[in-house]
């Protein structure tokens, strides 16, 4: 059995686009991980079930992607003891605001970490998560360091 680092699960494959933005950062930093479309109300079982056996496949952190009522990442979280970090859809009826009010309105005991709404939550979720896994891993540590070094740098190139 392959290892796995960190899983991606989307509500549906219409957010796959967005959280190919989390795989990009998964794939530079060369963080084992897998994704899976699985629904918190099409597939409430199977969620349940994947979720329940994560730790066991040496899953560390999960991130939800999830549109509308977005309760994906809070049935996660109520299904382990993982780190779960939430990622809200842009929606077309209330341009994410929805997604964005049920994946950070979780209840007292059942902790979701939410990110940004769209593209800029997945960069920041997969960022976020390798953080977390850095925290017992300094080859990956080094790796974020150097990130935050360069980012700086481009910042500092740029001339007006």
């Amino acid at each position: 059995m392959k290892k796995i680092d960190i899983a991606i699960i989307m509500g549906s494959k219409s957010d796959l686009k967005v959280a190919q933005e989390a795989e990009k950062i998964l794939k530079d930093f060369k963080v084992k991980y897998e994704m899976k479309v699985l629904s918190a109300h099409r597939t409430p079982k199977a969620t349940a079930d994947y979720v329940e056996k994560a730790k066991d496949k040496g899953i560390k952190v999960i991130i939800a992607f999830a549109g509308k009522a977005a309760h994906l990442a809070g049935v996660i979280a109520a299904h382990t003891i993982l780190p779960v970090i939430g990622v809200p859809m842009d929606t077309r009826d209330l341009k994410g605001i929805d997604s964005l009010f049920s994946t950070v309105q979780m209840p007292s005991g059942v902790p979701v970490a939410c990110m940004a709404i769209g593209a800029t939550g997945a960069k920041n979720a997969a960022l976020y998560a390798i953080e977390i896994l850095a925290l017992l891993d300094t080859k990956l540590a080094r790796k974020l360091q150097d990130h935050k070094k360069e980012m700086a740098k481009a910042i500092l190139k740029i001339k007006l």
